[in-house]
């Protein structure tokens, strides 16, 4: 209610100092601690384009006041117009190359540029003045981990223990970037991230990792239950995609058993397509039966395929 309270206030002395500005009652020009003021009255009232043209005024009229660049690239950011945003911040730094505000700010609209590079810069640089900045250094391992520097990124988590043990997207990255380096560890990390959340996708990683290490009877159970929690077929992973890891799980566990036959039947009715793929399933140790089993379903593959093409061709043929 305070809060309201004083906006509306902001919003009178607003439109009053304008009208002393536009008026030119004041006997004198307006200052650029003035024109920053009226500038964050109009932000704080969310009115955008008003706030960045009074505090445009005010970083023309006293270019070492940082605060209005730093909010000028507030507004640009808050209009999805990322790119001016981090332009701003990173004057701001050019300036101040440790305000933390800035940098924190300069990553995030890096982020959204997509130069994931740069926002790495910025993060390595934040956490060198905030080395105790949990949400940060997750922030800084995701960047790194989409920038596949999954030893890095493992390692900057580490530095936030609380975290591994009480952040569930902390716990589902640290998985993922030990998953990526290919060691049993990741094992204990998903157990440790599915105990307490229900995730389709994060389990079938889980699976996968099994599948890796050679855990095929819990790899089974894993896909089985990621196929009981994912919601729709259209979602990452799709389900046919869990049913063909099923699928190769169950054959490669047991080659002389056709009921991972039977789910690659499934997998492919379900809409999988990946021929390649089901054709390495052959380079497995399996019973001649399965192997005739599976040449066959290839077969019918690839003949669905060259329908499609001719499908294709056909309608396109007839639209010239």
């Amino acid at each position: 209610m305070l809060k309201k309270s004083f906006i509306c206030f902001l919003s009178v002395f607003a439109l009053s100092f304008l009208s002393v500005i536009s008026n030119g009652c004041a006997g004198r020009a307006a200052s650029a601690q003035e024109y920053y003021a009226l500038g964050m009255a109009y932000y704080d009232l969310g009115k955008f384009d008003e706030a960045e043209k009074w505090l445009d005024r005010a970083r023309q009229k006293d270019r070492t006041m940082t605060a209005s660049t730093y909010n000028l690239g507030r507004i640009a950011y808050e209009m999805k117009r990322y790119e001016d945003a981090a332009k701003y911040f990173e004057a701001v730094l050019k300036k101040d190359k440790d305000n933390v505000l800035a940098l924190k700010a300069a990553a995030y609209s890096r982020i959204k540029t997509g130069d994931i590079e740069l926002a790495e810069k910025h993060y390595a640089k934040l956490l060198t003045l905030v080395p105790e900045s949990a949400d940060d250094g997750y922030n800084h391992a995701l960047v790194l981990f989409a920038l596949e520097r999954y030893a890095k990124a493992e390692e900057v988590l580490e530095k936030y223990p609380a975290g591994l043990l009480e952040n569930k997207d902390t716990m589902l990255l640290y998985a993922r970037c030990q998953a990526k380096l290919k060691k049993v560890e990741a094992i204990d990390s998903f157990f440790n991230y599915l105990s307490f959340n229900t995730d389709a996708k994060a389990r079938y990683e889980y699976a996968q990792v099994l599948e890796d290490n050679s855990l095929y009877a819990r790899a089974i159970e894993e896909y089985r239950k990621s196929l009981t929690e994912i919601a729709a077929t259209d979602v990452n992973p799709k389900k046919s995609d869990i049913r063909f890891a099923l699928a190769r799980v169950l054959i490669v566990a047991d080659g002389e058993n056709a009921e991972g036959i039977t789910e690659l039947q499934n997998a492919i009715g379900d809409g999988f397509n990946d021929i390649p793929a089901v054709e390495k399933i052959l380079t497995f140790k399996i019973s001649a039966a399965n192997k005739t089993s599976v040449q066959n379903i290839i077969n019918g593959m690839r003949k669905t395929e060259q329908e499609k093409k001719e499908t294709k061709k056909s309608d396109t043929s007839k639209t010239n």
